[in-house]
């Protein structure tokens, strides 16, 4: 156990989720005060990358100050973000109709995209407690009219202080029954939230870890992307849930706390 904490100790880099992993609900989860102080005096780099495309960078780092810690916006990295700069890439300036929160909703405005209910170029679908009918009514014609479906990432469920709560690819998966067409998703396991993440820590992947509670896309994107995963059991996964999937983590810990107690 001993040389797992120091191999782990020793990465330059951390890549870390959230929910489960930091907190559920709002509720801070064991250790981590200690940790993210651990962090701050060995000099590590660090980014907390999170799935959930409910709120801004600037409504995270709040959320952790009421929580008892205060960390500078640019530790923050969401698949809003990451859907918002992929949409930019693919067209410029274009339009979307979107479910979803504001995290969502700011992270287009910031690249020059409008809210298009009528004829919009993609339908984006986030997390979100703002759910209807209507929404995927609409969302499904808008889609068999020709917008392409993007869902910010593929989630089926994430963790809350009572249990678990139906995540975005839950929420999308009406509107591709329906319409027959298959989302793009963009958040993690897809290598592109991992790539920006490395060039935002400025380290090399061998000397950075991805902490998080997820088999199915923290590790699966730590893994496709070559670089060393650690799998708290603090949120979605239990170690039964491990055997479920035919790739391990190189590393299990029973939550954050157990790298500084």
């Amino acid at each position: 156990m001993e040389e797992v904490l120091e191999n782990i100790k020793s990465k330059a880099g951390f890549i870390i989720d959230m929910d489960g992993v930091i907190y559920h609900g709002n509720k801070l989860l064991p250790g981590v005060i200690d940790f993210l102080a651990w962090l701050e005096e060995s000099g590590k780099k660090y980014l907390f990358l999170t799935n959930s495309s409910e709120r801004t960078t600037k409504e995270l780092q709040e959320k952790l100050k009421r929580l008892g810690i205060s960390v500078g916006e640019d530790h923050f990295y969401t698949s809003a973000l990451a859907t918002a700069s992929f949409l930019s890439s693919q067209k410029p300036n274009g339009s979307a109709y979107v479910i979803g929160e504001t995290g969502l909703i700011h992270a287009l405005y910031s690249v020059g995209y409008t809210i298009n209910n009528v004829n919009p170029d993609y339908v984006i679908v986030g997390d979100t407690h703002s759910y209807s009918f209507e929404k995927i009514e609409l969302a499904v014609n808008l889609v068999l009219n020709g917008a392409k479906l993007i869902g910010t990432n593929s989630d089926i469920s994430g963790p809350i202080e009572t249990g678990i709560t139906p995540a975005t690819k839950a929420l999308i998966a009406p509107i591709e029954i329906v319409s027959g067409k298959k989302a793009y998703y963009v958040g993690k396991p897809n290598p592109l939230m991992m790539r920006i993440a490395l060039k935002k820590l400025g380290v090399q992947r061998v000397d950075t870890i991805v902490i998080g509670d997820r088999m199915d896309t923290d590790v699966r994107c730590g893994l496709e992307a070559e670089i060393d995963t650690l799998l708290v059991l603090s949120g979605i996964t239990s170690r039964e849930g491990i055997d479920q999937f035919p790739y391990r983590p190189q590393y299990i810990l029973n939550g954050i706390i157990d790298l500084v107690s």
